[in-house]
């Protein structure tokens, strides 16, 4: 492995370290005074949800001790075993499935019933949207499936995609703080929405609701998507637009991941530029521009002369043409080496934080100038891969997977372009 290769590989870890939810829970949990609550004879119940939520819950279980009940719901196989006092439930991503159901119930039963001395504590982390779900009345789980496949293969961005599923959910759009009153809702949050908009990360249980029907009813005629009547009609019920018993804490985001990976890269010895933490475009689009920056710099010194590390958070979109397997991080990787191809001395990356990008086993990918002869030799074409949507298959072929496991967090990706 090359030494640029590995430096690379070590700003992914460090900057996947500095967002993971122990340390955003310990930070949310001191700027509220639980024991006192305890005290006033208040109950405190723990619900998470998203793919974070084994690890918020655990860290809040420890940080409060013995005597919380509650629930969490994460992606399958995140979670890491049993939490004294809380049920755990794993569920599909990205998604809804059966056991999204079961643990979106079995968290309401543990609200129910409570007061206004009670809190709820709320720990929402990205994947929130699809494993956090009960379907509003005369919407079926078929159809919140359905609906979602539909967003996600259009190309959609997640704001139009939680605005629709937020219309058709009898818990999101602020329908879950409504829940749980007259309890106080304490919503602690790993942002994976650009901007950190607390109404669309998870499609904002706990927040009031910004987006309304008619855009939701917009977002339908826009991409076209094929929807009964029945559900027509529901996207007209509108959501809550004001909350008196919530307060929210955004403790990690993009952001925060990005200025990880800048200071990693920093600590290696490269000079790091953030281009961007709102990226949002096509993933192929991004991974040729990345790779446009990464050969201008290694051959010119523009923006930043070498050794230097070109970082741009955000989340991608994917259109898909084919029937292959992969995710917008593996895309842009790939696209990425094409732009690169033959270049010596620049490496790229692009990782989902939560260590699976779409729906596969990788984070990502990582590339260099190398990658496209290995995958000509390898019999791929890097455009019909693309047009098949099949990045996963070459990069399996010829080792530019980046893997790291379910990292238990979820803050957006980040793409790196390394230049030695």
């Amino acid at each position: 492995m090359s030494k640029l290769r590995e430096d690379a590989l070590e700003i992914v870890r460090r900057s996947i370290d500095a967002v993971l939810p122990e340390s955003a829970v310990k930070e949310a949990l001191q700027r509220e005074d639980f024991a006192a609550l305890r005290k006033k004879g208040g109950r405190i119940v723990v619900t998470a949800i998203g793919k974070g939520a084994w690890r918020m819950a655990r860290a809040a279980a420890d940080i409060l001790g013995p005597g919380i009940t509650g629930a969490a719901v994460t992606k399958y196989e995140h979670s890491m075993g049993d939490i004294p006092g809380l049920e755990i439930f794993e569920a599909g991503h990205p998604v809804p499935d059966e056991n999204t159901i079961k643990g979106t119930e079995a968290l309401l039963r543990h609200v129910r019933g409570l007061g206004p001395d009670d809190t709820v504590l709320f720990l929402v982390s990205g994947g929130g949207s699809a494993l956090f779900e009960l379907p509003a009345e005369g919407v079926s789980l078929e159809d919140m499936a359905d609906v979602t496949s539909q967003l996600l293969g259009c190309g959609a961005d997640i704001v139009e995609i939680n605005t629709i599923r937020k219309h058709l959910s009898s818990v999101k759009g602020g329908r879950f703080a409504q829940l749980c009153a007259p309890a106080h809702v304490f919503m602690t949050v790993l942002s994976d929405v650009l901007g950190d908009r607390l109404d669309s990360i998870a499609s904002g249980p706990a927040w009031p609701d910004s987006s309304t029907s008619a855009e939701a009813l917009n977002i339908v005629k826009k991409y076209g998507l094929s929807l009964r009547p029945e559900l027509l009609d529901v996207l007209g019920r509108e959501t809550p637009k004001a909350l008196d018993n919530v307060t929210a804490v955004v403790t990690g985001s993009v952001s925060a991941l990005c200025a990880a990976a800048m200071k990693a890269a920093g600590d290696l010895g490269y000079a790091p530029l953030l281009l961007t933490t709102t990226l949002s475009c096509e993933a192929r689009d991004a991974g040729s521009f990345l790779a446009s920056v990464a050969r201008e710099a290694r051959l010119s010194g523009r923006p930043l002369k070498a050794p230097c590390a070109v970082i741009a958070g955000g989340e991608t979109v994917v259109h898909l043409t084919g029937k292959g397997k992969g995710g917008r991080n593996q895309e842009l990787a790939l696209s990425a080496a094409n732009g690169i191809a033959g270049l010596e001395g620049a490496v790229i990356a692009s990782v989902g934080s939560d260590g699976t990008d779409g729906p596969t086993d990788a984070a990502g990918g990582i590339v260099d100038g190398g990658t496209a002869e290995r995958l000509k030799e390898a019999g791929f074409s890097i455009p019909e891969v693309l047009k098949d949507n099949d990045a996963y298959t070459a990069l399996k072929a010829v080792d530019a997977f980046l893997m790291t496991g379910p990292t238990g967090t979820n803050v957006n990706d980040f793409a790196l372009a390394l230049i030695g």
